[in-house]
């Protein structure tokens, strides 16, 4: 039986570098950045969109990787938890936040929190709780009470304000 190749390349902007591979074209954008590029920092969990644990930052936005196809992001900037640090530097703020509250546990849905959270620092630099809290109510956390989330958030706005950036 002869199988038939529909894959395309596509090119986006990983954490500012221009990444390519190919794609077939209902790989979603969680499984290429994945399987296709090797950064395995985003985690696909229910794989619907209700969890977060996928979440991207697509052109400066908050995005569920598992429902984005790879190839509708042709061209676009994408910034996964991967580009929240320098390679070998100091950890961004809002990682450093969540270290020291200890505003995570088993971290599966940690990398999809910082996403939201930094969209929200970089596009809202003072919010409350009660906006953080909005904002994670699209996270599910299955092993904290989101108390420490919550205070990290608090903690990196603090950071944010001081003149730190996200």
């Amino acid at each position: 039986m002869k199988t038939i190749d529909n894959s395309s390349p596509v090119t986006l902007y990983v954490n500012g570098q221009p990444r390519c591979a190919q794609a077939e074209p209902r790989l979603h954008l969680g499984d290429f950045l994945r399987n296709e590029l090797g950064l395995t920092g985003t985690h696909l969990g229910c794989e619907h969109g209700v969890c977060g644990a996928c979440t991207v930052l697509v052109d400066g936005m908050a995005s569920r990787s598992c429902l984005m196809l790879a190839v509708q992001a042709e061209g676009t900037q994408v910034r996964t938890v991967e580009g929240l640090a320098q390679a070998d530097g100091p950890l961004g703020v809002l990682q450093q936040a969540f270290h020291d509250s200890h505003g995570l546990q088993c971290g599966f849905c940690t990398p999809g929190i910082l996403m939201s959270l930094t969209e929200l620092l970089e596009t809202h630099p003072a919010p409350d709780e009660a906006v953080i809290r909005d904002v994670l109510s699209g996270h599910l956390c299955r092993c904290t009470g989101y108390q420490n989330i919550v205070a990290a958030a608090l903690k990196a706005v603090e950071a944010v304000q001081r003149g730190r950036s996200a």
